[in-house]
């Protein structure tokens, strides 16, 4: 029985992506299948893999101490959750994440109960009193007055306590006393949620701040707060000043931690170019486990270069990178993903990439770029097809990807016409025929099409001057 695909570009792809991906598990005939040992995730039906609190490891490895910086005292249960083995995740951008999953529709609805249950737990251990108002104004969250009740009381009692050895320190000890009070205030709003009093606190902290290397930390805490919100316009002013602040110095621990949060912002923003880039760079020297595991870092980085890199600088920044080599295996699909498109193996990358789709559909970051990711990744793969002939017949095509000929001839006239692919279709021969055009050429024709555009516009403005 032939099947029947929706027209809808992205949406028809997926469905026959996960159709194919579903009949080669049964028939066992996917070129590179992880054994189940290889990883282990927590029985979820949308697992988290991105985010420390989600990936456990094999019963074999050994789990290090991670709180041997932290005061026990000021660490709750929850934030011990978050702890990967190389340092501890941000617990309220763990929460980012989980309150995406509570909003987003594909998600059903009995892993939404078990989510609620655990934003509402984390908020309530946080004493999280402005957020909790928020979710309930949003109706994520059911009001339970008692709570909120019981939250306000001891806000007001730590806000007492730590106005009071800010007033302390200010009387009785030095600058660096009365930095560290002005701080842990700061700290404290950022952790209850209030935005606009933690960005208040630490300009104040700030103006009680000499070194660059504290202003810095100041500006990643500011930066934590964008991320959490998706504030990208104080996420790209915090950028800047961070930027500004290492000209007077700064250390390269630092620096390079930076390039992490300029990447993700990149990314988000959708620059994908130059998320690549600086992800590329911080691979070796990455320390910035606040934000997000190594295991999510590397995962950005190959889905940004894939897209952004010609195959040399991929086959040598992140085929063969030693750090990505590590770490890839973990990633469910992703090594096959890489893998196959270098190595032209068409059909399994299909299988491999409708196994990554709920992976980016599901990321906070990368989900409002879903559909432009589909489209580029597919420019990509049908380019470096083409690029080896001068012409092939549509059926061979849709042979080497495994998809239908209506279907193959559907996706590049759609190519064709936005200007993607350099080729056309001869349907009464059923052949492509590529047409590359060389560099001088391509500049040539954008000077041209420029050029019009320019004579368009001052045509139209002179109408208006004569008037």
């Amino acid at each position: 029985m032939q099947t029947i695909w929706p027209k809808s570009d992205s949406e028809s792809l997926l469905k026959r992506l996960k159709y194919y991906q579903k009949r080669s598990y049964k028939t066992g005939n996917l070129t590179h299948q992880r054994e189940a040992s290889d990883y282990t995730l927590l029985p979820t039906k949308y697992p988290l893999w991105h985010s420390a609190s989600q990936f456990v490891p094999p019963p074999s490895s050994k789990a290090q101490n991670q709180n041997s910086d932290c005061p026990s005292s000021s660490v709750s249960p929850h934030r011990v959750a978050m702890e990967s083995q190389e340092g501890t995740q941000e617990l309220h951008l763990v929460l980012a994440h989980k309150l995406f999953l509570l909003r987003h529709p594909d998600v059903q609805d009995i892993e939404k109960v078990r989510l609620k249950e655990e934003v509402f737990a984390i908020v309530k251990t946080d004493d999280m009193a402005p957020l909790y108002e928020t979710l309930i104004s949003e109706s994520v969250l059911e009001k339970d007055q008692g709570v909120l009740d019981s939250m306000r009381a001891k806000i007001e009692d730590e806000i007492k306590k730590l106005d009071e050895k800010i007033a302390d320190a200010e009387e009785n000890l030095g600058e660096s006393e009365v930095r560290e009070a002005h701080l842990a205030k700061s700290l404290f709003f950022i952790r209850i949620g209030d935005k606009e009093k933690a960005l208040e606190q630490l300009k104040v902290t700030e103006s009680k701040t000499v070194a660059v290397g504290q202003k810095m930390d100041l500006v990643f805490y500011t930066l934590q707060l964008g991320f959490f919100y998706m504030d990208f316009d104080l996420i790209s002013k915090s950028i800047d000043k961070a930027k500004n602040l290492f000209e007077e110095g700064g250390d390269w621990e630092r620096k390079n931690r930076l390039k992490v949060y300029e990447g993700l912002y990149c990314m988000s923003t959708r620059n994908f170019k130059k998320a690549a880039d600086l992800f590329l760079d911080s691979i070796s020297t990455f320390t910035t486990y606040e934000l997000f595991p190594y295991d999510t870092f590397i995962f950005y980085t190959v889905l940004t270069s894939i897209i952004s890199l010609d195959r040399v600088s991929l086959k040598q920044k992140v085929v063969d990178a030693p750090e990505i080599l590590t770490v890839i295996g973990k990633i469910p699909h992703l090594s096959e993903f890489l893998n196959s498109l270098y190595d032209c193996q068409y059909k399994p990358f299909f299988l491999a990439f409708a196994g990554l789709t709920e992976q980016i559909k599901l990321d906070r970051y990368l989900h409002p770029h879903f559909r432009y990711y589909m489209r580029e990744i597919r420019t990509v793969v049908y380019s470096q097809f083409l690029e080896s002939y001068k012409s092939v017949t549509i059926d061979a095509m849709a042979k080497a990807f495994g998809v239908t000929v209506e279907f193959i001839d559907l996706e590049l006239s759609r190519f064709i016409a936005a200007g993607k692919l350099h080729c056309k279709i001869d349907k009464v021969a059923g052949v492509l025929e590529t047409n590359r055009p060389d560099a001088k050429n391509a500049l040539y024709q954008a000077t041209i099409k420029q050029g019009d555009f320019l004579l368009n516009r001052i045509q139209k403005l002179s109408r208006v001057i004569d008037l």
